[in-house]
């Protein structure tokens, strides 16, 4: 397909393919959640490409994205379930899902904080919330930077290290967030995180041009995930399970939505 590139730096790159990495985030995600026929719902799916392989465990999986253009050519390849709306506005009832993922979706969001409110608030009690988030201790800023008008693409070494304001400057684009960050962004959601930890690259890129430096790699690296270095993976990996709530929720259907199922 062909992608506008300004809307790629600003909206991020979904998936497009599935490979190795997403397989890797995959498994970690059903280590601590189960997704066997559950009512899942990706958040900012792209192209659905999550959304296709959820389906592999529950019929019940929608996908949503503020990229108009991404969600017809992925409704177009046949996947199905896929809205256009934004994370801060869910157009699911409240309790609807089982499920939600965000794989690095909320640095790109204009309110994140909003959208891990609405992530919770369209969960049962019970269900689980999985985020994916660049990690600011990660040694690459994987998203581009800006020197003045021109946006240089690629992994540049040691922009996470700068002062808040100045990294602000270079990737007005996209956050990136200290475990302090994360803390601050769930604290007073109706939901515990039952996980925080981290996840080095896939190295995909790098299997298909170098395959044994990628082994070397993903062997050196993944090991590190458990040990105390895994604060400097490439992503945070948060789960947080949805309390139930403290009183019966009268009328609290979002007007104009429909139950996920």
């Amino acid at each position: 397909m062909v992608v506008d590139a300004q809307r790629a730096i600003t909206l991020g790159h979904p998936s497009y393919v599935w490979r190795s990495g997403q397989e890797r985030r995959l498994t970690l995600i059903r280590r601590y959640v189960p997704l066997e026929g559950k009512a899942i719902l990706d958040i900012g799916c792209g192209l659905g490409t999550y959304v296709r392989r959820f389906r592999d465990f529950s019929p019940h999986v929608y996908g949503m994205d503020v990229d108009a253009p991404r969600v017809i050519e992925g409704a177009r390849r046949g996947t199905p379930n896929l809205t256009v709306a934004a994370a801060e506005y869910l157009p699911y009832r409240d309790g609807a899902l089982d499920v939600v993922v965000l794989n690095e979706v909320i640095e790109h969001v204009g309110d994140d904080r909003a959208t891990l409110r609405e992530a919770v608030r369209v969960l049962r009690p019970g269900g689980a919330a999985v985020i994916y988030a660049p990690n600011r201790l990660w040694p690459f800023e994987t998203h581009g930077i800006y020197l003045g008008r021109r946006y240089v693409f690629g992994n540049i070494p040691l922009v996470n290290y700068l002062p808040g304001s100045l990294r602000r400057r270079l990737v007005p684009h996209a956050r990136a967030y200290l475990a302090r960050d994360i803390r601050r962004l769930t604290q007073g959601l109706q939901a515990d995180t039952l996980v925080h930890g981290y996840v080095f690259p896939g190295f995909d890129n790098v299997a298909a041009r170098t395959p044994r430096l990628a082994r070397l790699l993903r062997r050196v690296l993944y090991a590190l995930e458990g040990t105390p270095l895994r604060v400097f993976g490439l992503s945070h990996f948060v789960v947080l399970r949805r309390r139930s709530d403290p009183a019966p929720n009268q009328g609290s259907e979002t007007p104009g939505a429909g139950d996920a199922r």
